[in-house]
């Protein structure tokens, strides 16, 4: 009896050990929400000094990710709310409104007075009510260090022809949250999924929630069914009959302590109502089994709703977990869903058909003047061309390059000579690879505006803005330029250091013989009895840089060629230990 009386007493001894515990992380986590939401009344006091309205010229917006591009339901412009810009060192929020017009390709900054908190991560719907109104839910605002985050349960309706902000306060919605998804369905808003994040906790949803448009009130839908699992990100739109389908999304799970895991969903789900889109109305989730070519699977895609009764999914990202790191393979491909035949079909450039007509033309004349000239040729053989490329730190890199001869003859299909005549004409005109960008569709035409993608450990933000007609697919069009390189980007250990550091070139090179000597020390700790020389410790550094440079003179690099890099780098060591 004694000993069971002591392991009782040991075991309410743990229990009560967690459950202070748990005090304390929800005492921690009350006080961040507190300094968050002192940080967010100290911005919304700013803003409160605006009295008027004022409409300025600019040039386009800065850049930014994870923000709202819609259209005007009446004119032809594209309005920009929010979104969020890390420069490498500091996490920026935005609660700026921007409107692009269509037909001047010009931007104009509207400063409306009262506007919702700064915020990225929301989501906005547009309706044709009383000259358009642009509805705002939910959203993210971070810490300055990105290490602390506040999820907005707000909602708020722009009214654009009087371009005036009114917070909506309506109990019973949804609760806090970010990446999650809303669209207008009839004469409701349609709230689904999303997460909330503290410091040390997650949580993901798969609730649906509605708010009627005419009795501005919440009500939150218990659909029959099986439903979509608790997810984020994912891709939300209405069919014509007023049904709602649900693609792909992403959420992570804690398998053990500081252990998560990420999932990819690639399912697909409809929401059905029988009825006139009333509250009392019931609700049914349905799986779908689409055919055709579904997209890969991937997060951080972006979505909207194109011509001819379809949702169209493009870019977004899907990251390889390797050894110690994560390395993302980004997208900038467009996807289809036919709502009306369950399809999935890629978005494939057809090219401008006058050009095409040219080049066929021309491409029969060469051919008529030179086949004589051909068959008096004898077959060639390998070609072998060697090039030397100078890095900017001196360093030579030889290439070899075999070129086989040319295959024996056979005809060709019209697409293969069609991707020689692209290569020949010089690279397609398109949006780099990225994920979060903002999407808009008017009068059928898609706009794709910012986002975000890494090389390395280094996120490029881009502020640029590229069209699309969706009913030709034949080309895409720079609207707005921006070069991703020239961007500034400040390493975590930069602001340290900073003021120790006399020059550039001397605190690079501290930096990187630091680093060599970390490495050497590393290298001593697994191999005592190897010993890295002066030399090989260079050599490896200044390949290292090489292969960073050229990684990100590259950017546009598809999976395959990272691949290719990184099986570069990794002979270009071999090559070093085989020599010596």
């Amino acid at each position: 009896m004694g000993k069971k009386g002591k392991r009782e007493k040991k075991g309410k001894g743990a229990e009560k050990t967690a459950a202070k515990m748990g005090r304390k992380v929800s005492r921690r986590a009350r006080k961040e929400e507190e300094d968050l939401e002192a940080l967010i009344a100290e911005f919304q006091s700013l803003d409160a000094k605006k009295t008027q309205v004022i409409e300025t010229s600019c040039p386009p917006p800065s850049p930014r990710l994870n923000g709202s591009l819609s259209a005007h339901p009446e004119k032809d412009e594209l309005i920009l709310f929010g979104g969020e810009y890390f420069n490498g060192q500091k996490t920026y929020l935005y609660n700026e409104l921007y409107v692009y017009n269509i037909r001047k390709n010009s931007w104009t900054k509207v400063e409306v007075p009262n506007p919702p908190p700064r915020r990225c991560a929301h989501q906005a719907a547009v309706v044709p009510t009383g000259g358009g109104q642009l509805w705002v839910f939910g959203g993210e605002f971070a810490s300055p260090n990105g290490e602390q985050f506040y999820h907005y349960k707000d909602l708020w309706v722009l009214h654009l022809a009087t371009k005036t902000w009114e917070q909506i306060k309506a109990s019973g919605g949804p609760s806090g949250r970010s990446g999650h998804r809303m669209v207008a369905c009839k004469r409701q808003l349609i709230v689904f999924g999303g997460f909330h994040e503290s410091a040390r906790d997650y949580i993901y949803y798969n609730d649906v929630y509605a708010f009627n448009l005419d009795s501005f009130t919440w009500s939150k839908l218990a659909p029959s069914g099986i439903g979509p699992a608790p997810r984020s990100g994912c891709q939300m739109a209405t069919t014509p009959e007023g049904s709602i389908i649900i693609y792909g999304g992403y959420s992570k799970q804690r398998i053990k302590k500081d252990v998560d895991k990420g999932t990819l969903h690639t399912d697909m789900f409809l929401l059905k109502t029988e009825g006139s889109g009333k509250e009392e109305d019931k609700w049914a989730w349905s799986r779908l089994n689409p055919s055709g070519v579904k997209p890969t699977p991937r997060s951080g895609f972006s979505v909207a709703i194109s011509p001819n009764n379809r949702s169209l999914l493009f870019g977004g990202v899907h990251d390889e977990e390797e050894e110690e790191s994560i390395e993302g393979d980004f997208f900038n491909d467009i996807y289809f869903y036919d709502m009306g035949k369950n399809r999935w079909f890629p978005g494939q450039l057809k090219g401008p058909k006058s050009e095409k007509r040219k080049r066929r033309c021309g491409r029969q004349a060469e051919a008529e003047g030179a086949g004589d000239e051909m068959e008096k040729q004898p077959p060639q053989g390998p070609v072998e061309i060697v090039k030397e490329v100078v890095a900017e730190d001196g360093t030579v890199m030889t290439i070899k390059q075999v070129i086989s001869g040319p295959p024996e003859e056979r005809e060709r299909s019209e697409s293969e000579e069609e991707e020689e005549e692209d290569g020949a004409l010089g690279q397609r005109v398109e949006p780099c690879p990225r994920s979060n960008a903002m999407l808009a569709v008017k009068h059928g035409v898609l706009y794709v505006y910012g986002g975000m993608f890494e090389v390395g450990d280094r996120q490029f933000t881009l502020s640029d803005l590229y069209s699309i007609d969706l009913h030709k697919m034949e080309e895409w069009k720079v609207l707005v330029e921006m070069d991703p390189k020239a961007q500034e980007w400040l390493e975590e250990s930069e602001s340290d250091e900073e003021d120790d550091m006399e020059g550039a070139e001397g605190g690079e090179e501290e930096e990187e013989s630091s680093e060599e000597e970390s490495e050497d020390e590393e290298g001593e700790e697994q191999h005592p009895s190897v010993q890295p020389d002066e030399k090989q410790a260079d050599y490896l550094s200044r390949t290292e840089q090489y292969w960073i440079k050229l990684a990100r003179s590259n950017m546009g690099l598809d999976a395959k060629e990272k691949k290719v890099v990184k099986v570069a780098h990794a002979m270009a060591k071999t090559f070093y230990e085989d020599s010596v």
